[in-house]
């Protein structure tokens, strides 16, 4: 059984070494350690390297336009938003493929969906409000930001990661993108859209809008992502 080193130092004086126990390391970055950087950094590389290579191919001329234009955007760091019209489902390989490009770098790429259905989709797939901490009724403020602080571990992967995916966007209220922009904004200390970050929503507005209780079609119209300022 591995008892604590506090336990140990409070009963013998002794340090853990002493029995022959390992010690924890100290970083003085404890968030670099934590399990949302762990989770986006623990990828084979050399897996996603062989993904790309095979799949790459596999990509209609569009596809491969929008692969060459967003890789871009991703690495002249200027960052901004894409969106893309994908009905059927049609933008999955598109996305895989992104997320395989940037995290067989060692770099950062953050996947979500509205739907838990969807997410498990994505490679290393969330739904949107478990990874960006969003309100649950984002309807009753304009002004709602993530629940993330600087000097957490997800606080660290949002400052630092070169890509975010977010699929099914058609069906989030606009708050929730309004609410990630200004909490990259914040975490990264910059004033663009999104904090400078590239991010890639892709969805179908043929299919369901993001639901208002006890309200008109207009009213659906009126928080989807088409009427958001971004």
């Amino acid at each position: 059984m591995f008892v604590g080193w506090t336990s140990i130092l409070s009963i013998t004086g002794h340090k853990l070494a002493l029995y022959g126990l390992p010690v924890k390391p100290v970083h003085d970055q404890p968030e670099l350690t934590s399990k949302d950087v762990l989770r986006e950094t623990s990828y084979d590389v050399q897996a996603l390297r062989a993904y790309v290579a095979a799949n790459l191919p596999r990509l209609t001329p569009d596809q491969q336009q929008a692969f060459i234009d967003i890789t871009g955007m991703i690495g002249s760091e200027r960052g901004g938003i894409v969106f893309l019209d994908a009905p059927g489902g049609t933008s999955n390989i598109l996305l895989d493929l992104l997320l395989a490009f940037e995290r067989k770098e060692k770099d950062m790429a953050v996947a979500v969906a509205s739907s838990g259905i969807e997410a498990t989709m994505l490679a290393g797939g969330r739904t949107a409000h478990s990874a960006f901490k969003l309100l649950l009724d984002l309807a009753r403020s304009d002004s709602a930001t993530c629940n993330i602080s600087k000097g957490t571990g997800q606080g660290h992967v949002l400052k630092t990661c070169k890509l975010i995916v977010w699929d099914e966007a058609t069906m989030s209220h606009r708050n929730a993108f309004h609410a990630l922009d200004k909490t990259l904004q914040d975490l990264r200390s910059s004033s663009p859209i999104m904090g400078g970050a590239t991010v890639v929503l892709a969805g179908d507005f043929r299919q369901t809008l993001p639901i208002v209780t006890r309200s008109t079609p207009a009213d659906q119209i009126k928080v989807c992502l088409k009427n958001s300022y971004l």
